[in-house]
């Protein structure tokens, strides 16, 4: 994990930083044997949403940008892989947590990145899900397919707000409602 983190630093300003003040934090979620699919985006879901709630009030601190939480997935589900199993609740979590300035991000073993210049970042050993604070000159660039999203993480400001106000904290009822979001516009 060292070597891969040393190499992502130099891709992320806010790594380096981070990790010298000791505010960047590492979860690890393994998937049970036989789990199903729907068992697993609900536990991930439910893990994002504690490292969200536990950026939200470090990232209001002095260098609180540097607030970062990892989600690590071990394990395989049968019935679908990490991309799979990340991507209703990666989806869910940055539309309910943008808004707060909270950012959320999505990396699949194996596979493939490109940095914001178009630099090729080294796949991941393990798959996870960075929580950490927005930096919104910045963030919102990452949001282009998605410009309402990106519009509210650029004008984000964290009031204490309850994110949960306008649906249960429970996953079948988000996961509906980021089904009727609008869906990312592609190039």
């Amino acid at each position: 994990m060292t070597d891969y983190v040393n190499a992502l630093a130099e891709h992320c300003p806010l790594l380096e930083p981070s990790r010298t003040r000791g505010m960047t934090g590492w979860t690890v979620y393994e998937i049970a044997p036989g789990a199903h699919q729907c068992a697993v985006e609900a536990e991930l879901f439910h893990a994002g949403v504690q490292a969200a709630e536990w950026v939200r009030p470090l990232a209001r601190r002095t260098n609180g940008v540097f607030t970062c939480e990892n989600i690590i997935i071990l394990g395989q589900a049968p019935d679908a892989d990490h991309r799979e199993l990340m991507t209703w609740p990666h989806w869910a979590l940055k539309n309910l947590y943008g808004p707060v300035g909270v950012m959320f991000g999505k990396f699949a073993r194996g596979i493939q990145e490109r940095d914001r210049f178009g630099r090729s970042i080294s796949p991941a050993p393990f798959s996870f899900l960075p929580v950490r604070a927005s930096v919104r000159p910045r963030d919102p660039k990452f949001l282009k397919d998605t410009p309402d999203l990106a519009a509210a993480l650029a004008a984000a400001e964290d009031d204490g707000r309850d994110v949960f106000d306008h649906i249960p904290c429970e996953w079948k009822a988000v996961r509906a409602w980021a089904s009727s979001l609008p869906v990312p516009r592609k190039p």
